[in-house]
C-alpha cells in the first residue's frame, strides 16, 4: 500500500504512547491521519473524558465515540483539507444535547454559517445541540456567535471580546493562538496546562483507597485554592459493595498531590517561512513538550514551498529549535514524496538536532 493512501489506524487515546508513558501527561495528542493525509490533531484530556480537535480535515476514520468527546475545535483556516470534516462532525453531534465550541481565523463565522445554510432544518424543533463560533479578527477582537439547532442555526446571542493571545481559558488549561500568513490569515495554536498535578501512588496505596473520579475532584479543589476544610469524598466498590470515605482537603493535599510544570503542545500548519511568521511561531511554541509542525517539502524544493506558502522540513526543524521545543513531530507531506516520508522526517530531525544548519526566514 502506498504512503499516499495509507492512514494510521485510530487508536484509543486513553492508552498511553511511549511519550506519554514517560510524562504523566494530562493531554494525549495524536495526529488523526497519516503523514500524507489531511491535517488534524486529536488531543484527549486523560482524566476528564473530554477532547480537543485541531483542524477539521478528513475525520471519518475517527470512531464516533471519540468524536463525541470533543468539546472544542480549533481551525487554522478553511482550505478544504482543513475544513471538509465539519459536515461529518455536525452529523454526529446534531441529534444530541451537546455544546460545541469552534474557533478560527477571520471569516470562520461566515464559513460555518455557509455550511449550515446548505441543509434544510425543518425537523430540528426541540434539538438541544448548540454551536458557538469564535472568530479571531485582525483588529485585536474575537467576535462570537451562538447557533442553536432548535432555531435552524439562526443566531440567538452574539458578542465580542478583546483578543490578547488566549482564545480559551479553562480552569485546567489555556489555548493560545497567533495570526500567521498563508496568503490568508491562518492561526497557529498552543495548548498549555496551567498546573500539572500528579498523585503520589505510594501514598495512595498506603491510604488503602483505589483511584477513581474522586482524585479529579481533589485536583480541581487544589487548582481552585479551595479552603482546607473542603470535603473530598472518595467512593469505590469492593466485592460488590459501595464504599465511601470522607476527608478534608487539608488531609490529602500535601500527602497525595505533587505539582510539576504543566504540559504544552503546539500545532502549526500551512504557513510560509518569513521574518514575520517565524518569531510569532517561536513564541507560540516556546518550550512546548511536543511541537506538531507541517513540512510539505524537502529543502531542495524550497522555491516551491515559498510559492505555495508552506514550510520545508528544514524550516520546521529551525522553528522547533527557535522555540526550544522538547520534541518535533512533522506532518502534512506533499504527495510528490510518496514512499519516502522518512526523507522529510530525517531532514527535520537533523535540523532540530543541529546537525544541519538552521534556515533563515525571508
Amino acid at each position: 500500500m502506498s504512503e499516499s493512501t495509507w492512514r494510521a489506524p485510530f487508536v484509543d487515546l486513553r492508552q498511553a504512547t511511549s511519550y506519554n508513558a514517560r510524562v504523566k501527561s494530562a493531554f494525549v495528542p495524536r495526529l488523526v491521519n497519516g503523514p500524507f493525509g489531511d491535517p488534524g490533531l486529536y488531543v484527549s484530556q486523560r482524566w476528564h473524558g473530554r477532547a480537543l480537535l485541531f483542524d477539521l480535515g478528513r475525520i471519518d476514520r475517527v470512531p464516533a465515540g471519540e468524536l463525541l468527546r470533543v468539546t472544542h475545535v480549533f481551525v487554522t483556516h478553511t482550505h478544504i483539507d482543513h475544513f471538509i470534516g465539519f459536515d461529518h462532525l455536525l452529523r454526529i453531534f446534531l441529534a444530541r444535547d451537546l455544546q460545541l465550541e469552534i474557533f478560527g481565523p477571520p471569516g470562520i463565522i461566515a464559513n460555518v454559517r455557509g455550511k449550515l445554510a446548505g441543509y434544510t432544518w425543518n425537523l430540528v424543533d426541540g434539538y438541544g445541540f448548540v454551536i458557538t463560533v469564535h472568530e479571531v479578527g485582525m483588529d485585536g477582537r474575537v467576535r462570537w456567535v451562538r447557533l442553536p439547532a432548535a432555531t435552524s442555526f439562526t443566531p440567538d446571542v452574539e458578542g465580542e471580546r478583546p483578543f490578547e493571545g488566549v482564545v480559551l481559558a479553562d480552569p485546567h488549561f489555556s489555548v493560545h493562538a497567533t495570526i500567521l500568513d498563508h496568503r490568508i490569515p491562518c492561526l497557529g495554536y498552543a495548548v498549555r496546562e496551567e498546573r500539572h498535578l500528579n498523585v503520589r501512588t505510594d501514598e495512595l496505596e498506603r491510604l488503602g483507597i483505589p483511584p477513581g473520579p474522586w482524585l479529579a475532584e481533589l485536583k480541581d479543589a487544589v487548582r481552585e485554592g479551595a479552603p482546607d476544610d473542603t470535603a473530598i469524598v472518595a467512593e469505590w466498590r469492593e466485592n460488590g459493595t459501595r464504599c465511601q470515605r470522607r476527608f478534608m482537603l487539608v488531609e490529602l493535599r500535601d500527602r497525595l498531590i505533587v505539582e510539576t510544570p504543566g504540559q504544552a503542545i503546539a500545532y502549526v500548519t500551512d504557513i510560509r517561512f518569513t521574518a514575520a511568521n517565524a518569531p510569532r511561531i517561536a513564541e507560540l511554541a516556546r518550550e512546548v513538550d511536543v511541537f506538531f509542525c507541517e513540512s510539505l517539502f524537502v529543502d531542495v524544493d524550497r522555491d516551491q514551498a515559498a510559492k505555495r506558502y508552506h514550510l520545508t522540513a528544514r524550516q520546521a526543524g529551525t522553528l522547533a529549535r527557535m522555540a526550544n521545543a522538547k520534541r518535533l513531530d512533522v506532518f502534512h507531506f506533499s504527495p510528490r514524496y510518496e514512499g519516502d516520508a522518512e526523507r522529510l522526517r530525517r531532514e527535520a530531525a537533523a535540523t532540530f538536532a543541529g546537525e544541519i544548519a538552521e534556515d533563515v526566514p525571508d
